[in-house]
């Protein structure tokens, strides 16, 4: 048995320091640099920094600020270490309003010295994180991985492990899964060799949620040794739109079908909406005052097309378009058009091939009804027909729908001859949700203009 590293206590302990020894440094530093300071020469000053420096690795460890880094993005590190410094800076405010004494403080002193703690306490932690992670990609401190599950389950493991080596994670030991039984007895005698001395530092268990009940037994059994046992679920026995682990109350879940366009996330769409939206509806109006007119001159009133359909979270709305086509009933549904459509007029042809007939609908998105990027909204007969016949269908309507899209500008858009051009299209759309970046929308919006707002389709 190789014998047991250090934990991270060391670590710890050198960061709460680092911390409390920055604020203190910083602020004294300041101290000095401003001579005219009206009170610098009484105890205020070096009461407020001490008390200032203690209560930073205080409220860090609140927000978990000195819990292990590995594996986790710097951008959360950063985020953890942002809020301590800000309910620290709050704190200090608030007493300092309690107390009535924030006139005897210089707002210059207060406003250097927090700003620079600030950017002393990410630099620090970006150099640290940084080497840690060459570190590791050399070999060095590096958490040996037990692992049990699958045979497949651990060689995918394995594989993306050493695809980040900078991660520190190796799995030196496997436990593979075929029975029950066997797995079970290996791990009760692992248990029992393993309580006091060992040579791996964690433990992972990979199944499918179907084996729900050889993972509790597996738990159980592994209670008496003392290490981290992790379980990563295998969910590839469930059709998912996207997962992620949430708290909700007390209890920790693992949601299915999770849209990446939540929280943080979606105020960064909305903006990007409502701002360029905005800026789109006014270079375009002139535009649609044009077509508009074309539109009446040619085919008469109405000059739009109205129809329902279904927006985010299956929620109908009204969306709007340049109408293309002669007044026609349609007794058997929404009908697709297609090529050499008799409905649709020659004005009508040449707006549907310059996408131009879609530019009311950014209406829409100012309404907040539709985004300019999502999933292409479909006619409500359309949707109640591919709901039954694609199992992930409806999950497009996780997100706003869009007036352009990943799938448009792959040439995924008019008329579907059968489910499999359908089932193409989903596949995008879920492709999007799944990895929408704020970067993504802005490439779909500059290829619509190079690949997708001339339409070769009907």
């Amino acid at each position: 048995m190789m014998p047991r590293r250090p934990g991270n206590d060391l670590l710890r302990m050198v960061m709460r320091g680092f911390d409390a020894a920055t604020a203190m440094l910083v602020s004294a530093f300041y101290f000095w640099c401003l001579p005219d300071l009206a009170f610098g020469f009484g105890t205020e000053y070096p009461l407020l920094i001490v008390a200032g420096s203690l209560l930073l690795p205080a409220t860090g460890e609140i927000f978990g600020l000195y819990e292990p880094w590995r594996g986790r993005s710097v951008f959360s590190m950063f985020g953890t270490y942002f809020a301590s410094w800000l309910t620290t800076v709050l704190l200090i405010s608030a007493f300092l309003v309690v107390t009535q004494s924030g006139y005897i403080y210089s707002r210059l002193w207060m406003g250097l010295s927090a700003l620079s703690v600030l950017a002393v306490g990410l630099l620090a932690r970006g150099l640290l994180y940084g080497y840690l992670r060459r570190l590791r990609a050399r070999g060095r401190n590096i958490k040996s991985i037990l692992f049990i599950g699958p045979a497949a389950n651990a060689e995918q493991t394995r594989q993306r492990l050493a695809g980040m080596p900078y991660i520190g994670y190796r799995i030196d030991r496997t436990i593979d899964y075929d029975r029950d039984d066997q797995v079970l007895e290996a791990v009760v005698q692992l248990a029992r060799e393993s309580v006091f001395q060992r040579d791996f530092d964690e433990i992972w268990l990979s199944f499918p949620l179907s084996c729900g009940n050889t993972v509790k037994a597996l738990a159980d059994r592994l209670i008496g040794v003392p290490v981290n046992v992790r379980y990563f679920p295998d969910l590839s026995d469930v059709r998912l739109l996207n997962h992620r682990a949430a708290q909700v109350a007390d209890m920790f879940s693992i949601d299915l079908n999770y849209s990446p366009l939540h929280g943080p996330a979606r105020i960064v769409k909305s903006l990007e909406d409502y701002v360029l939206g905005t800026l789109l509806f006014v270079g375009f109006l002139p535009v649609m005052l044009l077509v508009a007119l074309a539109v009446r001159l040619s085919m008469g009133r109405p000059v739009l097309f109205k129809q329902y359909r279904h927006g985010l979270d299956g929620k109908r709305f009204k969306i709007y378009k340049f109408r293309t086509m002669r007044a026609h009933s349609a007794p058997d549904g929404t009908r697709q058009a297609q090529r050499n459509d008799p409905r649709v007029t020659p004005l009508g042809r040449w707006l549907r091939r310059t996408s131009l007939d879609e530019l009311p609908q950014l209406y829409n998105v100012l309404q907040g009804r539709m985004s300019l990027v999502g999933p292409r909204p479909h006619a409500l007969d359309h949707n109640a027909f591919y709901k039954d016949m694609i199992v992930k269908y409806m999950q497009r309507h996780r997100v706003k729908p869009g007036i352009t899209g990943w799938a448009q500008i792959y040439g995924l858009r008019g008329e579907t001859r059968d489910v499999g051009d359908m089932e193409r299209r989903v596949d995008h759309d879920l492709y999007y949700i799944n990895n929408w970046t704020l970067g993504m929308d802005l490439k779909i919006l500059a290829l619509t203009v190079k690949r997708g707002f001339f339409n070769p389709q009907p």
